[in-house]
C-alpha cells in the first residue's frame, strides 16, 4: 500500500533503515502520489540508488534495474529476439514439413521468443503488483537513448513492430538517477519530479551510521562523522559519500578498533577515498591535522 502522507513516507523510508530528510520524503510522496517518475541527481555515493532498493522493500514489489552505460541500446534496454531459439524452431518447422514461410515467420516473431529485458518487464508485468523500475546512472548513457525514454516516461508503452503496443497496467514506481557527469535533457526532466540529494548533515549522517554499521562504537561513528564532514570540505578530486563513510566505518571495526587513531586511518583511507592524489593529499600529516581538530568539531 502506498503512504498516504509525507510522515508515513518517512516511516517506509526509515523501515528499510534509509534516513530520509523531509523534503526527500515529500518530494517521493508526491512521485507516488501523482504517478509521476521520480529524477534525483546528486554525487555519486549520496544515496540516490538505494532510495529505489528501499521503496522496492518498503512496498514489497520487485526491483527492475536498468544500469546504463556508454552505448546502451533498446536491444539491451528493451527486448529482443531469442536468435537461437528462432533457428531451432525453423528447423524443427522444415524437419516437420511445414513449407509456410508466413506461418513460420509469425510464428518466430511472436512473445513466445521475445525476451524481456528491463523496460519490458517493467511495462509488461501482468498480474503482478506494479514494479519499481530503476534507471540508473541516466547520464552515462547516450543522448539518443533520452529520447527513446520519452515515450516510456510519459506513456508508460513501448512499442514493438511485430507485436504492437505495450502499455502498463498501471504506471510502474520509477526512479532515475544520475551524477550529473553531464545535463539530461529537459524534455526528459519535465516528464519527472526533480530532486537534488545532496551530502547529509552531520546528525543525519550519524544517524546513518547507527543503522548501518551498528557494530561501531558510539566515539566511533561519530569520529568518523566528523572526519568525513571535514574532509569535503577540502574540494578534493571524489568526495567521500555515505557509501564510503558506512564502509570506512565497517573496516575499522573489522580492525577491531572502537576509536580512529592517525596510523588507523592512514591505514585505512582506500576504504574512503578513491583516488591516489586525494589519498596523498590527506594522508599522514593532513589526517593527523584532522584528528586533532576533531574533539572541538564533536563538542
Amino acid at each position: 500500500m502506498l503512504p498516504d502522507s509525507v510522515d508515513t513516507t518517512l516511516e517506509l523510508l526509515a523501515r528499510a533503515d534509509y534516513v530520509a530528510d523531509r523534503s526527500l520524503a515529500t518530494v517521493v510522496y508526491l512521485a507516488l502520489r501523482m504517478g509521476r517518475p521520480l529524477f534525483l541527481e546528486g554525487e555519486a555515493g549520496v544515496g540516490k540508488t538505494e532510495v529505489a532498493k528501499v521503496l522496492a522493500q518498503g512496498l514489497d514489489t520487485r526491483l527492475v534495474r536498468l544500469q546504463c552505460y556508454e552505448g546502451l541500446d533498446v536491444s539491451s534496454a528493451l527486448y529482443e529476439w531469442d536468435y537461437s531459439r528462432q533457428m531451432l524452431e525453423i528447423r524443427l518447422a522444415e524437419a516437420s514439413g511445414v513449407k509456410s514461410r508466413q506461418a513460420i515467420a509469425n510464428e518466430l516473431f511472436s512473445e513466445r521468443f521475445l525476451l524481456r529485458r528491463p523496460l519490458m518487464q517493467a511495462i509488461d508485468f501482468g498480474d503482478l503488483p506494479a514494479p519499481v523500475l530503476l534507471i540508473d546512472e541516466l547520464d552515462r548513457a547516450d543522448e539518443p537513448f533520452e529520447a527513446f525514454l520519452l515515450e516510456v516516461l510519459s506513456d508508460f508503452q513501448v512499442s514493438v513492430p511485430e507485436l504492437g503496443v505495450f502499455k502498463a497496467p498501471t504506471p510502474p514506481i520509477v526512479v532515475l538517477t544520475s551524477n550529473r557527469t553531464r545535463e539530461i535533457h529537459d524534455a526528459v526532466k519535465r516528464r519527472c519530479l526533480y530532486h537534488w540529494i545532496d551530502y547529509p548533515e552531520a546528525e543525519r549522517e550519524l544517524e546513518i551510521l547507527r543503522r548501518k554499521a551498528p557494530a561501531a562504537a558510539q566515539t566511533l561513528a561519530r569520529q568518523v562523522v566528523a572526519f568525513v564532514q571535514r574532509l569535503r570540505t577540502l574540494e578534493l578530486f571524489k568526495n567521500p559519500g555515505i557509501a564510503e563513510s558506512i564502509e570506512w566505518c565497517n573496516a575499522i571495526v573489522a580492525l577491531d578498533r572502537s576509536e580512529l587513531d592517525a596510523p588507523t586511518a592512514d591505514a585505512t583511507l582506500g576504504a574512503l577515498l578513491k583516488y591516489q592524489d586525494d589519498m596523498a593529499r590527506v594522508r599522514g600529516a593532513e589526517a593527523a591535522r584532522i584528528l586533532a581538530e576533531l574533539p572541538a568539531a564533536m563538542a
